[in-house]
């Protein structure tokens, strides 16, 4: 099994806590070219529920999406957040208990949901579901426990996310490694798989880029990568100093972002 899809690897180590995430928010708060936000964005998407839903987010991680939306969440709404990691949700918690709302916070596997069917009326998949090993049985579950006017919102990258990072890594490897961990589901692909088990699937791209004028958070992104935690110190020290020169033949350096989301109902 890849790391990329392997539940005691990410539970135990990428994930273990909020650290690895937590470098990767940095530059996209200082350096994308959009400054609405990813967070902002995507909490648009949930305005269409109604004052009484009841939403579960599977891999809240340290719950960036409530944090960052606080002032606009809806007191009646019933939101729990999950996740497979118990430190992330250790991190949520706190993260949110200092907003005084009451959340509801589970460990809990995507691909075995515990709660009866048509329990929710919005299920939330941020940048996850290329973590999971069975994705069809996931998906499954999501439906069962979505009610029959329910709608599931699944956010992933298209295939040429961070493309120049991939290539760098690439490049300063002494040994050649496997391929990007995003491709069991994309924007490219993720429709088709989704279509599978829910209605009306619809995408919606989040234009944006990186502009990254700084090497220490490009450096701390890379080394919180799964697919860069092989680099030795020889060959991080390789790509600062390509980076160092980037920046001063130009500036800054540009990275390709390519986000969205994945809307669907179940009926």
């Amino acid at each position: 099994m890849s790391r990329f899809t392997d539940p005691n690897y990410l539970k135990t180590d990428q994930y273990r806590d909020s650290s690895n995430l937590d470098a990767r928010v940095v530059i996209h708060q200082r350096f994308s070219t959009n400054s609405y936000g990813w967070m902002n964005w995507v909490f648009d998407h949930l305005l269409v529920l109604p004052a009484d839903a009841k939403i579960l987010e599977l891999g809240c991680g340290p719950g960036y999406l409530w944090k960052e939306n606080a002032a606009r969440i809806p007191a009646t709404w019933d939101v729990t957040l999950s996740d497979l990691s118990a430190g992330m949700i250790d991190s949520a918690w706190r993260n949110l208990v200092v907003t005084g709302r009451n959340y509801k916070f589970k460990e809990i596997d995507a691909q075995s949901i515990p709660y009866p069917d048509g329990t929710f009326d919005l299920v939330i998949a941020n940048h996850m579901l290329y973590h999971v090993p069975d994705r069809p049985q996931a998906l499954t579950e999501i439906r069962r426990v979505l009610k029959d006017d329910g709608r599931l919102m699944a956010a992933t990258v298209g295939e040429t996310h961070l493309k120049e990072m991939g290539a760098w890594i690439k490049r300063a490897s002494i040994e050649p490694r496997q391929g990007k961990f995003t491709q069991p589901f994309t924007l490219e692909n993720g429709g088709e798989q989704l279509r599978a088990f829910f209605s009306n699937v619809t995408m919606d791209r989040y234009e944006d880029n990186l502009k990254v004028t700084e090497v220490a958070p490009l450096l701390d992104y890379i080394r919180s990568m799964i697919s860069a935690e092989h680099l030795s110190a020889e060959e991080l020290t390789k790509l600062e100093s390509e980076f160092r020169a980037m920046l001063a033949k130009d500036g800054e350096i540009f990275i390709t972002k390519d986000s969205g989301l994945f809307e669907a109902r179940k009926k």
